[in-house]
């Protein structure tokens, strides 16, 4: 039988730590809430581009926009891989990680010229252990991303795929889909597709969609194409940087609401052999009380 004051120890030290997880899951809760707001509105801001982009369409434009060319056969690609910073949230990183590797490497095989950028000290350091070297490296992303910092990479990226430094961007990243389902996801954001991308949202509420031709574009629908399609890149961009920021504060507090029913149970196991211990060393001092007594009657 263990010794009880060890016991006791060790059940006080597991106290402490499930107090630590289960602040973290409530942090992790309030920022997930916050987080789950701005994606919310970012959504509703990216179907309202992609509706204007399909009413474009609609109106009969013809518009060559270099964002918009498909690249048939690429000559280099660029892959951004969104991690976090932290650990401590399950397998978060780990699930980036697998669908990042063998797309980076299946690149190498077909195309050659492939570079790697890495939102996330999780991240950079685990595509460092595999030797995949990172051509830039972003930490300064955590749970609310700044729409000017995403603004900065992604006016990068334009400015490097219209002058053809690459020919396509490959985004990996964790999509939100539910509070109990996150995927880790690879989405092509350039070229960016075509004008029809918005789907069925050009159709009005009563499934006429000629309510479209109602539109009146000034200056042109050219110009207006002109701004429209590089905001929707970004904002495309800034979205996937919120759903990941998103997943990582479902899966951190997922993993701490574990750790702290985890800690529940230890706690009570420890007890219950607490408690037999005690109890053990109760009987044995009441035995060598009685056989003193015994002794000094003999």
């Amino acid at each position: 039988m263990a010794n009880a004051r060890a016991l006791d120890k060790r059940r006080k030290s597991i106290r402490n730590i499930r107090k630590i997880t289960r602040t973290m899951e409530l942090i992790a809760t309030a920022r997930y809430k916050k987080a789950m707001d701005r994606a919310h509105a970012v959504t509703a801001y990216t179907d309202r581009l992609s509706q204007i982009v399909s009413s474009l369409s609609a109106a009969g434009t013809e518009v060559d926009h270099p964002l918009l060319q498909p690249r048939e056969n690429p000559k280099a690609v660029r892959v951004l891989v969104l991690s976090s910073n932290r650990g401590l949230c399950g397998g978060y990183n780990a699930g980036i990680l697998r669908a990042a590797v063998p797309r980076i490497h299946d690149l190498k095989e077909t195309i050659g010229n492939v570079s790697v950028d890495v939102s996330g000290k999780r991240g950079i350091n685990g595509l460092k252990f595999r030797g995949i070297e990172t051509a830039a490296n972003y930490t300064q992303f955590e749970d609310q991303p700044a729409y000017d910092e995403v603004d900065k990479i992604a006016s990068g990226f334009l400015e490097q795929y219209i002058t053809g430094q690459f020919d396509r961007l490959d985004v990996v990243y964790t999509k939100f889909i539910s509070t109990s389902r996150q995927e880790a996801t690879i989405e092509t954001l350039l070229p960016f597709g075509s004008l029809d991308e918005g789907g069925d949202s050009g159709v009005s509420e009563s499934g006429d969609s000629s309510n479209t031709s109602q539109y009146e574009f000034l200056p042109t629908a050219e110009s207006i194409l002109e701004e429209v399609v590089p905001t929707s890149f970004k904002a495309k961009l800034f979205k996937c940087f919120l759903d990941a920021a998103v997943s990582e504060q479902v899966a951190r507090m997922i993993a701490m609401k574990g750790a702290t029913e985890s800690a529940g149970d230890m706690i009570n196991q420890l007890s219950m052999t607490y408690n037999r211990a005690r109890q053990s060393q109760i009987t044995g001092e009441i035995m060598e009380i009685i056989g003193g007594v015994e002794a000094l009657k003999s």
